[in-house]
């Protein structure tokens, strides 16, 4: 009985650690508020433009488009592929390997780009 105490302790300490520091769903979602599409939609562009499994994703501060982008790593058969959306305009920023037709998830298709250069 006598060593029940500390152990509730610090349980109790864990869990009031747990509620005081937010959880973050996905990495750079503190960058969110400069977004003006989601990560929900933004994943859909990505997943039009790469069909697969998402393997992680981020929000990141990245040059070209409006330097901000959702990235997603997409599983596809033993491949996996890294989709650029971004953040503001929605446009898919099309890696080398994509075709043209990768960019049809973008809300403006005219707006895809290539390694994210205008």
């Amino acid at each position: 009985m006598k060593f029940l105490y500390p152990a509730r302790t610090l349980g109790a300490l864990t869990i009031l650690a747990g509620l005081a520091a937010p959880a973050l769903a996905y990495t750079g979602q503190d960058l969110a508020g400069g977004a003006k599409i989601t990560i929900d939609a933004a994943r859909s562009i990505a997943l039009k433009a790469q069909p697969g499994n998402v393997a992680d994703e981020e929000l990141e501060k990245e040059s070209g488009g409006s330097g901000l982008r959702y990235s997603f790593d997409i599983k596809s058969g033993a491949d996996t592929h890294e989709v650029g959306v971004d953040a503001v305009t929605g446009a898919v920023i099309r890696q080398p390997w994509a075709s043209k037709a990768a960019c049809s998830g973008a809300r403006d298709p005219a707006h895809c780009r290539t390694n994210g250069s205008s």
